[in-house]
């Protein structure tokens, strides 16, 4: 079968064709495998999704893995036969994103990491609770829905029997990290008729839908939880607490899973697409840490507070004044800094998105093993959750890099660009999107958002609990610190709460490389302005460096760089007065 598939899709490629044949190839390539890809994940559902709809979720059997790898890598031995310099200047551009993304794709196959299908706060069964509180409009929307339902002991079976797969092969996560991760599926598993998650769409339905068809829909709803949805969160609960749990790894490392070192690199190009060992990766992390500190210290001073920095960091992680009394209150509050932002950002960026954005809280079922907040397209949610762990000043940071200018920005706007090809405009590169958001965090003191001291220490500690990821992701993961050694650093480095520091080094724990792409994409992109300012001078406008740098859509680092220079070359003119 997968011969079949992969001499299907084959195309011949000519040893050294014309420029306008390389382009018609690459072209026809990209367009055929992103078709592709849309028809594989059809019906899969996060919550940055923007998955083909579908009445069924996607297949993810051992079989369909290996025919994907087979795909992936026929198109990469295609995509090595066009030759790069016949194309047009931003075919290159698109060659060299579209290039990554095939590498990445492939290599989480070869490395089998659907064998590991969850984290430390995300995972296949709470994933399809975005499917639950989607917008939901017309009667189709309905029955897509209720196939996904009726496809969810399909789906939970292939999941399960891949990781017992890598069961078998000592590729799961870590045990110590474990404990309270089944409280989600516990959230659905004993819930039942319309209190279950699954209900959801079905308490308040468009009245465009007739009400006989509206009872009918509600009716499969509940037939479908009962016999579906139910059976299966109980099998999954029970595999994880009496096969999973009991089998899985004692050590943290991801370089302590089968061929370790290369699958932990491989995590760091992924998320970051620099060319970096763990090793200078940690180096720098100390270097940066050692840097902030000393800024820390500078506003302690103007505090006046008397004390070393561990008093200071332990009075504000106890001083009532710095944490909401509600749940409102603090939705309220961040809802207040984004409407500033609002007045402010045309100031910093030309070209805004047309799409707004909502605040919500983190839904209850996620909350407890959940960040602070999370922000994308057309939503900012927030954790409420644990009052105590969610400091007031730290929130002007969180809300620049969650909701606008960062994530709820960027990634709407990279969707509305006309002219790039899709696989630029709908998916996601960790080190530039979390390396933006970041950034918008070093932005907001040009913003004027840090209104007082312990605003700015907010900000400062955010920018150390990033720097201070450098460390941990690779002490963890590479040096093999304990879990307690990592929750230490981040205690003596950063003033966040207790909460957070235990939630936060579990996902690091869970997730290897990734909390590296938001320090060094920052970095990366601070350093492409501070380029641009000293090679252009006054005719530096930095709403046209900004949109250069959103014009691109999600790149990585490397062809940011390229398309800086170009911003430089061009005089600095921002790409939208030249279209």
């Amino acid at each position: 079968m997968i011969a079949c598939s992969i001499a299907a899709i084959s195309v011949t490629a000519q040893a050294d064709p014309p420029k306008q044949d390389a382009t018609q190839a690459f072209h026809a390539l990209y367009t055929r495998e992103w078709q592709w890809r849309q028809q594989q994940f059809a019906g899969g559902d996060d919550e940055d999704s923007n998955g083909k709809a579908a009445a069924y979720l996607p297949k993810v059997d051992a079989t369909t893995q290996a025919m994907r790898e087979h795909y992936w890598a026929d198109v990469l031995t295609q995509l090595n036969a066009i030759p790069e310099t016949k194309l047009s200047q931003e075919d290159q551009l698109n060659y060299e994103v579209y290039k990554q993304q095939i590498q990445t794709l492939l290599a989480n196959q070869k490395f089998q990491t659907w064998q590991m299908p969850f984290n430390a706060d995300s995972a296949f069964w709470s994933d399809l609770g975005f499917s639950a509180r989607g917008n939901f409009v017309t009667p189709k929307d309905y029955q897509n829905y209720l196939g996904k339902l009726y496809d969810i002991p399909r789906y939970f079976d292939e999941q399960i029997a891949n990781m017992r797969l890598g069961l078998a092969r000592g590729f799961t996560q870590p045990k110590v990290i474990l404990q309270g991760q089944d409280s989600s599926i516990t959230a659905v598993a004993d819930a039942q008729g319309e209190q279950n998650l699954f209900y959801t769409p079905f308490k308040q339905m468009p009245a465009t839908i007739p009400a006989a068809q509206q009872d009918d829909l509600r009716k499969q709803a509940l037939a479908e939880i009962q016999q579906d949805v139910l059976p299966a969160y109980t099998k999954l609960l029970a595999f994880m607490r009496n096969d999973y749990l009991p089998h899985a790894r004692t050590t943290l490392a991801a370089e302590d899973q089968p061929d370790g070192k290369a699958f932990y690199q491989s995590r760091i190009q992924e998320f970051t697409t620099l060319d970096m060992s763990p090793d200078a990766i940690h180096a720098l992390g100390l270097k940066e840490m050692a840097s902030i500190h000393q800024q820390m210290l500078a506003i302690i001073k103007q505090t006046g507070f008397k004390g070393s920095f561990a008093d200071f960091l332990h009075f504000l992680r106890t001083d009532p004044r710095f944490y909401a009394k509600t749940p409102d209150e603090l939705l309220k509050d961040a809802a207040w800094i984004a409407k500033e932002v609002d007045g402010k950002v045309g100031n910093y960026i030309g070209r805004l998105p047309r799409e707004r954005f909502t605040i919500k809280p983190v839904p209850a079922d996620l909350a407890p093993i959940y960040t602070g907040g999370r922000g994308g397209p057309g939503i900012y949610l927030v954790n409420t959750y644990d009052l105590p762990s969610r400091p007031l000043y730290s929130l002007p940071a969180l809300t620049l890099h969650e909701s606008s200018p960062g994530h709820a920005l960027q990634m709407p706007l990279a969707a509305e660009l006309k002219g790039l090809p899709d696989f630029r405009r709908y998916t996601y590169i960790s080190a530039y999107g979390e390396g933006w958001a970041l950034y918008c965090e070093y932005l907001g003191q040009e913003m004027g958002m840090y209104k007082t001291p312990y605003d700015q220490f907010g900000y400062l500690s955010y920018q150390a609990w990033r720097a201070a990821r450098l460390v941990v992701d690779t002490g963890l993961h590479h040096m093999h610190w304990t879990r307690e050694q990592a929750r230490d650093y981040l205690r003596q480095n950063t003033a966040l709460a207790e909460h957070e520091i235990d939630t936060e080094v579990d996902r690091y724990i869970a997730w290897p490389g990734q909390a590296l792409s938001y320090y060094l994409g920052e970095l990366e992109i601070r350093e492409d302005r501070a380029r641009a300012e000293k090679a252009l001078g006054d005719k530096f406008d930095i709403r046209a460096f900004h949109d250069a740098v959103l014009l691109t859509g999600s790149v990585p680092l490397p062809v940011l760089h390229k398309r800086i220079d170009q911003f430089i070359a061009d005089g600095g003119k921002s790409p939208y007065a030249q279209q």
